[in-house]
């Protein structure tokens, strides 16, 4: 099995759900959580703050420079992601269309590189 990340990209600047839509979705979303856990395919799962707790690391002349903020600024940022498990990239894209399902939001799904 190979490994691969479904991105949860939220909008710059977005308004929150309201409290009764986000329980809802946050139903949905534990309710995928379980089926990747019955289908032997999960690995991981978490959501980010929001860009603006981001600290950007940046080496230059053999030190390390420290900025608050995104390391690039745009219309979306990574809002969360969950590593999982699948036989192919048609498994992985099933995965992510039941997640944007359950999020509501765009799901980018990306391959980790094989290093095997």
């Amino acid at each position: 099995m190979k490994y691969y990340l479904l991105s949860v990209v939220q909008p710059t600047g977005g308004e929150p759900p309201a409290a009764d839509e986000m329980a809802e979705i946050v139903r949905r979303v534990e309710a995928h959580n379980d089926e990747l856990r019955a289908a032997g395919a999960w690995v991981f799962a978490g959501g980010l703050h929001g860009p603006e707790t981001a600290t950007l690391l940046r080496p230059k002349d053999g030190d390390v420079l420290v900025t608050d903020g995104p390391y690039a600024e745009g219309k979306e940022y990574l809002g969360g992601l969950s590593v999982i498990r699948a036989a192919d990239l048609d498994e992985a894209l099933e995965w992510g269309r039941k997640a944007a399902l359950a999020i509501t939001l765009p799901v980018e799904v990306r391959p980790f590189v094989d290093t095997h």
